[in-house]
């Protein structure tokens, strides 16, 4: 697309541009590959960890994952169908509704986000390099910790050489990252089958785990306080994929139709998502035969095969770990730091800027703790996100009635400009969705230092995503109810 003459260049590059009929290739089995690709990973394996730690039984767990997987497809679905009509990524979408100006505080919460989940891949991909060092080595690498760091000089060179190998796809860009998901999909379900014959065989069944009652059940360690569990876990894996549920039309802006998106992401996400959590817990139950202790690491299992299966495990692990930060935490806030600054910032310089943040947050400080890494990552950042998402769909669907000017979306002065390009009733529905779980997320964070959180908050904050998305929904469609303007001369769309 080439821009219109009254475009304003502060808001438009090549990579912003509406996607042409030549780059929209990607079919259902895309998405679908996609989606399998990008569950397939060790963050989605260890949250069947998580919901069994805390008192669920297999069956709750698995259930719990597909549950989540299947409420988060609907926002997916919805907001993905704007990317098709209009070829237009998250950041321009979002335009729409916050404003040219506005649009910014959308893109930078998510990209924030996914340069926290980008450095969290990339440390568990170098702990991968890390491992497999120290099983050739025939012993643990590494020495004392860093100062500051808190982890060893070892730990520190395995995680820069996995953070620097996923440069050639930052280079090579989107289409480079299709290919290396639609040809890994097929690898990883083999992969799959394969470990679940191998444990199977080794551990003479599937082990203790299966059967196990929750500890929910009257007379159990947590006899009546399942619901207490459930619902904030259940938030907490809205919240896994809440950021791909905002910026999804960076992927279906290259759908060849709105079939090929919503059939490939139906496939692709509930179910395979809930079988990786019926595979995550049926391993290791077997792994307490096998080794005396349930093994939810699937690096730490794979550092336990012997012979040729350690190296072939780690090696499948760490192509998995790079097909799946790439697609779920590259592109996004590629395209979103590009937005703040167009003329200046192109997806690839995007791509360097995600991980260059990636690298200064520490991921591992993120992960020390199952609580940090439920309580406060997940379901804080879901508070953040879900509020963007209820103003997103109900500016596209009630607001628009799915009808974009999308020449309008590349102009200060356009219909999109509102006061001085923010729109202040989408700031206004974001922190009213916003402010009810800061008390819930500043007791969670921080318990010593604000312990006396009521009980109310506390309640909210577990199902912050919910609260988010409901409040700011309601809250942005009174305030623009009659106010959003037509859409002048709709560009050319896919329906």
């Amino acid at each position: 697309m080439s821009p219109d003459p009254a475009t304003n260049q502060d808001l438009w590059n090549e990579d912003l541009a509406p996607t042409s009929a030549a780059q929209r290739t990607w079919r259902w089995y895309h998405f679908a590959a996609l989606w399998v690709g990008m569950v397939m990973c060790i963050p989605a394996y260890t949250l069947s960890a998580s919901l069994i730690e805390a008192g669920m039984s297999a069956y709750q767990a698995v259930f719990t994952v597909f549950l989540a997987n299947a409420i988060v497809l609907l926002p997916m679905l919805l907001i993905g169908h704007a990317g098709t009509k209009y070829g237009i990524p998250y950041a321009v979408l979002a335009r729409a509704a916050f404003g040219t100006r506005g649009a910014r505080l959308p893109a930078l919460m998510r990209a924030i986000v996914a340069c926290g989940w980008y450095g969290i891949q990339t440390w568990f991909g170098g702990s991968m390099i890390y491992t497999l060092l120290g099983v050739l080595a025939g012993h643990e690498i590494g020495g004392a910790r860093l100062a500051g760091l808190g982890i060893n000089g070892a730990q520190l060179l395995c995680f820069l050489a996995f953070w620097a190998i996923q440069f050639y796809f930052i280079v090579h860009g989107m289409d480079a990252i299709r290919k290396l998901e639609t040809y890994t999909a097929p690898l990883k379900i083999a992969i799959c089958f394969v470990l679940l014959g191998w444990v199977y065989q080794k551990a003479g069944g599937f082990g203790p785990l299966l059967d196990a009652p929750s500890q929910f059940v009257e007379g159990g360690k947590k006899a009546g306080q399942f619901w207490s569990t459930f619902w904030p876990s259940l938030t907490a894996m809205v919240g896994f994929w809440a950021t791909l549920a905002l910026n999804i039309p960076d992927f279906t802006r290259f759908a060849r139709t709105q079939r090929d998106q919503i059939l490939g992401q139906s496939v692709g996400l509930p179910v395979p998502m809930g079988l990786l959590a019926a595979l995550a817990v049926i391993v290791t139950s077997a792994t307490v035969v096998l080794y005396g202790k349930a093994l939810w690491d699937p690096v730490d299992l794979a550092s336990r095969m012997t012979g040729a299966a350690v190296l072939i495990a780690l090696i499948v692990l760490l192509v998995d770990t790079v097909s799946v930060n790439l697609a779920a935490n590259l592109v996004g806030p590629a395209y979103d730091f590009s937005a703040l600054a167009p003329r200046r910032i192109s997806y690839r310089t995007g791509g360097y800027i995600t991980a260059g943040i990636a690298l200064a947050m520490m991921p591992w400080k993120i992960l020390e703790s199952t609580q940090g890494y439920i309580f406060t990552w997940l379901i804080g950042y879901s508070a953040l996100l879900g509020p963007i998402a209820g103003v997103l769909i109900i500016d596209y669907y009630l607001i628009r009635r799915t009808q974009l000017a999308v020449d309008h979306l590349y102009k200060d002065d356009g219909i999109y400009g509102y006061r001085g390009g923010w729109n202040p009733a989408a700031i206004v529905a974001f922190v009213a969705g916003v402010l009810p779980n800061i008390p819930g997320f500043m007791n969670a964070a921080f318990p010593e230092s604000f312990p006396d959180v009521g009980a109310a908050f506390k309640t909210l904050y577990t199902y912050a995503w919910f609260v988010g998305i409901a409040i700011s929904a309601v809250v942005y469609g009174i305030m623009m109810k009659g106010r959003a303007a037509p859409a002048l001369h709709p560009a050319r769309s896919l329906d």
